[in-house]
C-alpha cells in the first residue's frame, strides 16, 4: 500500500501494481474490519481515481471480491459518479444498503449522521468513523516521481498502454514476445503470480 501512496511507516514496494493493491486493501479494510486502512483508501480514491485503469479494477472486484468489497467498491464508483469508467463498479451491487460497523451503525448515525461521501450509496458509514485527510496520501505529483506506471498514465491516461511504457522504462530492451506476457496478467486480473479463489456470491 505504501508503494502507491498510502503514507504508512514502512518502506514502500518499488513499482507496487496499483489495481491489485487498491483491491488488497478493500479486501483488508472490509473483510478485516480495518478501518484505518479503509479510511486511507477512501481518501486515495478520492485524489486519485482520475489514474486509476476502472476496467482492471472491476474485473478484479467482480471475480475475486467478497460481498463486503464488492458493496464498497460499488459504493466508491457512485461516490465518483461523474467519472464514468467506474460505472460497471456500481452494478456489482443491487443497491440495497449494508452497514460498514457490525454493531451499532444505527446509534452512530442517529447521533452524528452519515459520512456524507457514501450519503447516496449502498454503505452506510456514520460520520467521524473513517478519518478524512488528504496528508494521509501522496499528492499526484509526489506520487508520479516515485511511481513509474502512474506517471505515464497521467501522460499517456489510465491505460494498459500506459503500463506497458512503464515496463519499457524499466527494461528497455524488452521484446514484443515479452512484453505479451505482461500484458495478458495486466489485462486477465491478478498480476503476477498471485490467485486467488473466486468469492462466493
Amino acid at each position: 500500500m505504501a508503494g502507491i501512496g498510502f503514507n504508512f511507516g514502512v518502506d514502500a514496494a518499488p513499482g507496487a501494481n496499483i489495481e491489485d493493491t487498491l483491491f488488497f486493501a478493500s479486501a483488508e479494510a472490509m473483510d478485516k474490519d480495518d478501518l484505518r486502512v479503509l479510511a486511507i483508501l477512501v481518501t486515495w480514491f478520492g485524489v486519485h481515481h482520475a489514474w486509476v485503469n476502472a476496467d482492471r479494477l472491476a474485473k478484479l472486484v467482480r471475480r475475486y471480491g467478497s460481498l463486503r468489497v464488492r458493496v464498497l467498491w460499488s459504493a466508491l464508483s457512485v461516490w465518483q459518479a461523474k467519472d464514468r469508467r467506474f460505472a460497471r463498479l456500481t452494478q456489482l451491487h443491487d443497491g440495497s444498503r449494508v452497514d460498514l460497523l457490525t454493531t451499532g451503525t444505527e446509534f452512530q448515525i442517529a447521533r452524528k449522521g452519515e459520512d456524507v461521501r457514501f450519503a447516496a450509496t449502498c454503505l452506510r458509514v456514520p460520520a467521524n468513523v473513517l478519518r478524512e485527510r488528504e496528508a494521509d496520501v501522496l499528492s499526484p505529483a509526489e506520487l508520479a516521481r516515485r511511481h513509474s506506471e502512474y506517471r505515464y498514465r497521467i501522460m499517456m491516461g489510465p491505460t494498459y498502454r500506459a503500463d506497458l511504457w512503464a515496463a519499457l522504462e524499466v527494461a528497455p530492451s524488452l521484446s514484443s514476445a515479452e512484453l505479451a506476457p505482461h500484458l495478458h496478467f495486466l489485462c486477465d486480473g491478478m498480476a503476477g503470480e498471485a490467485r486467488l479463489q473466486p468469492a462466493v456470491p
